[in-house]
């Protein structure tokens, strides 16, 4: 076979992404390209074999094991080369297979069954493998990083943002601690769907016409075949493996993609030359830009959102392959080679997150000092609410309404919070009294202090960095 110069090819994913991204193109290559396609369908032809040889108790291990061998070595080159002479891919592929087995057992090849029961299964066999073998342990090294850095961090303050403006103040082991536990429950969905995929070998239209003119019990024999893929047979199959399986763990996919691309995009805007809260890592050699020698663009987090917005639309093609008239069409064979590539760009965004991650830096003077700035015209503004909430359990009735003034006359004067807050001797007495009896220290100085007002966020970033970290042990 001719081989291509890798620039010659029209996907990104096959040159400028195979490159950048070689470990997971490598490691995806081994169960959805388009060689182990091809083994995987001769793996369930196979498989199927060893179900026929054992309701007739004459499989050996030495012929269970010649059978993997010719499985594994099938050429997808002569397959592709007798494709053009029967115009079927799964004949092409039989007859191959004829021509590698021992002359007693060709004619069990495909014996009792349709293309899909070959084709589905496979396809389950390949979708479980890649995302347990390559996209898990991506995803779970990224979610590993995410947690050591909310446990790190757990204590560093920062102001908390909603609608763009400052809010109350949190840590920044708290704003990680969001995208552990978002992350966290999806990975651990992914893993339970992918392992829900299923298999079949029940003919044409599912009700196992064929198997049931080989042996007694069509059902026994299909999960004697299924069982040599690890896999279990669909409770109800037309022609096709019941396609909400795939579905599933498709979308929780698209779920975790989304989540990637919120973090990144959070990423991306706390290094803003405005906000300079955090830091990518940025080698010695590393152009920023091709004009402006001085800049260090964030765009690796930039290159995941864009990823995210190439792959994510393609959620709606999984929708339509959902659909198959009269038990089936064809409408599905060739958007569904395209999940390949979806599966692909996911997990090399996953992976190009976690190089963002790994080398994370918080910059914490920055943020430190953006929190005691924090509150746009009032310095401090940031604690209003609890002097607001304070008033209130001192039975103020008006409580809202006399800190707006306060942070009015704070506009107006250019003092900080806690200066003019002390000025309002019974507010400040009332709020002061109130901390006591929470057992707060220096409950006059509370004020002077916005990082002292965070709740339980250095906690709750502690417990749920310690349990996703075990979880994905």
């Amino acid at each position: 076979m001719k081989t291509r110069n890798i620039f010659d090819n029209l996907s990104a994913i096959d040159h400028r992404y195979s490159l950048s991204e070689a470990a997971v193109f490598d490691g995806l290559s081994s169960y959805i390209s388009e060689s182990a396609s091809i083994r995987s369908c001769a793996k369930a032809e196979a498989a199927l074999v060893k179900a026929h040889l054992s309701v007739r108790k004459s499989l050996t291990p030495e012929i269970e094991q010649k059978l993997d061998a010719i499985a594994q070595a099938i050429d997808p080159e002569e397959v592709y080369q007798e494709e053009q002479k029967t115009q079927h891919n799964i004949r092409a592929l039989v007859n191959v297979m004829k021509t590698k087995v021992p002359a007693d057992i060709a004619p069990l090849v495909h014996l009792g069954a349709t293309s899909v029961d070959i084709l589905d299964t496979a396809l389950s066999m390949r979708m479980r493998d890649a995302v347990q073998q390559v996209v898990l342990p991506e995803l779970k090294a990224l979610e590993k990083d995410l947690c050591a850095i909310a446990d790190r961090e757990a204590e560093t303050p920062q102001v908390g943002r909603t609608h763009g403006q400052h809010a109350v103040p949190i840590t920044f082991g708290w704003s990680i601690a969001e995208f552990v536990s978002r992350l966290g429950k999806s990975i651990l969905r992914i893993e339970e769907l992918s392992n829900q995929l299923k298999g079949k070998l029940a003919g044409p239209v599912g009700s196992y016409n064929g198997p049931s003119m080989i042996v007694k019990d069509p059902e026994e024999l299909e999960r004697i075949y299924l069982s040599f893929l690890g896999l279990e047979p669909s409770e109800y199959s037309n022609q096709l493996v019941e396609p909400e399986y795939l579905l599933r763990l498709l979308l929780e996919i698209n779920v975790a993609f989304g989540i990637i691309a919120n973090l990144a995009d959070d990423l991306r805007n706390l290094q803003r030359s405005e906000i300079g809260e955090v830091f990518e890592y940025f080698s010695s050699t590393q152009v920023g830009s091709s004009t402006m020698p001085q800049k260090r663009n964030p765009w690796n987090s930039e290159h995941v959102k864009s990823l995210w917005k190439a792959m994510c639309p393609r959620v709606m093609t999984f929708y339509m392959d959902q659909i198959s008239e009269h038990q089936r069409d064809l409408t599905n064979s060739a958007s569904q080679r395209f999940i390949t590539d979806y599966l692909t760009g996911f997990t090399m965004a996953v992976a190009r997150m976690h190089k963002v991650v790994s080398g994370l830096q918080a910059d914490t003077a920055n943020m430190e000092k953006t929190l005691q700035d924090a509150g746009g015209k009032v310095k401090g503004g940031v604690l209003a609410e609890p002097a607001y909430i304070l008033l209130g359990e001192a039975g103020e009735n008006n409580g809202h309404e006399i800190i707006r003034k306060i942070t009015l006359e704070c506009e107006q004067t250019g003092a900080t919070f806690f200066e003019v807050l002390k000025k309002h001797t019974e507010v400040f007495t009332k709020i002061t009294e109130q901390l006591k009896k929470l057992g707060v220290k220096d409950a006059e100085t509370f004020f002077e202090n916005p990082a002292r007002y965070r709740g339980l966020a250095a906690e709750k970033s502690r417990r749920l960095a310690q349990k996703y970290a075990e979880l994905m042990k």
